[in-house]
């Protein structure tokens, strides 16, 4: 299974402690160079630029694409790349948290899933505990609706 990844869902996963989820569920996860690049920015937290500096063996970095089609100008330069990839590795899923970026995805026939999507599995897999996982996520500056927040905790 090819599963590819922007900048949020790993980003966030680190914060949490929670990064090697992805290997435990998918052994494999695609990304870019732009995606590395803004993990490592210095606007990002602390963590995470730690984090991207030595990335673990299960992250494969690839080259990042050039971008022609103008349906990614609304897309930032990480979900451009990462859609870009998971185009041309066929991936069997994309993990995007940003609305637009989702949309764009699931409009072009990609499966789709993010930070919550994640947990959520590892939740069934037994991995984690999920109301755990989702407190540690709402001390971040993650955003969801109430309602969907309302609908995690209750699962």
């Amino acid at each position: 299974m090819t599963i590819v990844s922007n900048t949020s869902p790993l980003c966030y996963l680190v914060l949490i402690g929670h990064a090697d989820l992805l290997a435990k569920l998918h052994r494999q996860i695609h990304t870019t160079r732009k995606v590395l690049e803004e993990l490592r920015h210095s606007n990002a937290p602390s963590p995470v630029r730690q984090w991207a500096a030595s990335p673990p063996a299960w992250l494969t970095i690839h080259p990042d694409a050039r971008v022609s089609d103008p349906a990614f100008d609304v897309l930032d330069p990480g979900e451009r790349t990462a859609l870009c990839l998971a185009e041309q590795l066929r991936a069997d899923l994309v993990l995007l948290d940003e609305a637009a970026a989702r949309l764009l995805a699931s409009q072009r026939g990609m499966k789709v899933s993010g930070t919550l999507g994640v947990l959520c599995d590892a939740a069934q897999a037994g991995l984690l505990k999920l109301p755990a996982a989702l407190d540690l996520l709402r001390k971040t500056n993650f955003r969801a609706s109430p309602e969907l927040w309302r609908a995690l905790y209750s699962r």
